[in-house]
């Protein structure tokens, strides 16, 4: 059984998905951009920033599920450029402080809104 997780800490949803789905012990977070939930902009132009929101979104998220950061076993970041990869690990790294969780990382041609990065990820209960 699926069970749909919404929050108004994060983004709302820009097409026919949800924010999560959590299927049994396992919750599956859809791709967080930097928008500032409360305003629907995107926080700034800057990488550091935008990655700051994106894991405050990713939070928000895995919080309204009842879990924590801790339970995350796998993100996958998609970033626009390969060359903000320290920057983007340099704040992941304020979230994901020990017993990380396993990870790829990407660079793609474009993302909703022209941001600079987005992450999903999976937790489990």
């Amino acid at each position: 059984m699926k069970q749909i997780i919404q929050t108004n800490n994060a983004p709302q949803a820009i097409g026919p998905y949800s924010q999560a789905v959590m299927a049994g012990d396992t919750l599956y977070v859809s791709g967080q951009i930097p928008v500032i939930p409360a305003t629907g902009v995107i926080v700034s132009d800057k990488v550091e920033e935008q990655a700051r929101q994106v894991m405050e979104n990713v939070k928000a998220v895995v919080e309204a599920a009842g879990l924590t950061l801790d339970h995350v076993v796998k993100t996958s970041v998609f970033i626009k450029n390969m060359d903000d990869f320290a920057k983007i690990n340099a704040v992941y790294s304020e979230y994901f402080k020990e017993n990380c969780p396993a990870r790829a990382c990407v660079e793609v041609a474009r993302l909703p809104k022209d941001v600079l990065l987005e992450m999903d990820a999976i937790a489990v209960k």
